[in-house]
């Protein structure tokens, strides 16, 4: 059945039938909302999360494997992040657009609204994940071997929720493909790929116990409609101490990622930031205020993925000698 239109479609003025009518710059506009709408349902600015550290999987890799910046690689590896990124968002929200209009924090999403239609929906994930496939095809051919196995947590996280009070877990598991990947596009090859699973492993804790902290927003909620998360089932209190222990871990596997890659004292410079950010989210939301998670969450975090970043990079390029 055809999505209902939505009433801004409707308020769009009628073309006239004369030759004359501007039927091309309205149906532009639309086309052009559609769009906007569509980037907005994907968040696609979440990317600086993961992307940061799969940029750095793969310097990493090209500094031990002749020490040369690939830039067709990274560009490549962009694509295929940004692709995959998006199929699984637009798949997240389609699979989860009922269980949003019964929680008023989201039920302004575009798929509850009617801004997005479904089957706009489908068709930008389905675009996305081919994009994705090309991506990876063109990178090398063990990463279009692995590239089914990558999308398998993107598309179980949606139903996570549905059948275990640990989704988090299973985004995790979803972010930490990311570095490995990475690695495996520069390489061709799982040998040597121990820093790429340590910094996966880092990426995945780090996402999925700030996800802790965000899901605590909806404790009181998701346990009225069935919705199974740690801070529904075990409340607020136990899933901010889950996420501290996480963020710990995470912490202890940078170090690790960066005593094997060879890092040095600018990259102790990112990591005492880094340090800071994280004790900052923690300090900031409690279980009886949740009124920074939205900052935790964003500025907190998307400095955490920059930061490191940079820091990374300037110590590969500076004391490591990567070349441009």
């Amino acid at each position: 059945m055809a999505p209902a239109q939505h009433p801004r479609d409707l308020a769009l003025p009628v073309a006239d039938s004369s030759p004359s009518a501007p039927t091309v710059p309205a149906e532009s506009a639309r086309s052009r909302g559609r769009a906007r709408s569509f980037l907005k349902l994907v968040a696609v600015e979440h990317s600086v999360f993961a992307l940061p550290f799969a940029f750095l999987s793969a310097l990493a890799a090209m500094q031990i494997n002749g020490g040369r910046v690939r830039w067709l690689d990274l560009l490549l590896i962009t694509v295929a992040m940004v692709g995959a990124r998006t199929f699984a968002m637009a798949a997240n929200r389609i699979l989860d657009r009922k269980i949003d209009a019964r929680n008023p924090r989201t039920a302004g999403r575009e798929l509850v609204t009617g801004a997005v239609s479904v089957r706009t929906a489908w068709t930008g994930a389905a675009v996305a994940l081919v994009v994705f496939l090309v991506a990876a095809a063109l990178l090398n051919p063990l990463c279009l071997v692995l590239a089914p196995l990558a999308v398998v947590p993107l598309v179980v996280y949606p139903y996570a929720k549905r059948f275990t009070n640990w989704p988090h877990a299973i985004l995790g598991i979803a972010q930490a493909v990311g570095p490995v990947g990475a690695w495996l596009a520069v390489t061709g090859t799982l040998d040597g790929s121990g820093p790429a699973w340590l910094l996966g492993a880092a990426v995945g804790l780090w996402i999925g116990g700030f996800d802790l902290i965000y899901a605590c927003q909806d404790s009181e909620i998701d346990r009225e409609i069935g919705v199974h998360s740690v801070p529904a089932r075990y409340g607020r209190r136990f899933a901010l101490h889950a996420s501290t222990v996480a963020h710990v871990v995470t912490f202890a596997l940078f170090i690790w990622f960066g005593a094997l890659i060879g890092l040095g004292w600018l990259w102790w410079i990112g990591l005492a930031l880094t340090a800071g950010a994280f004790g900052y989210q923690h300090l900031v939301v409690t279980p009886t205020d949740l009124s920074k998670v939205n900052r935790a969450f964003f500025t907190a975090n998307g400095f955490v993925g920059i930061a490191l970043f940079l820091f990374a990079l300037l110590d590969l390029v500076v004391r490591l000698g990567l070349r441009p």
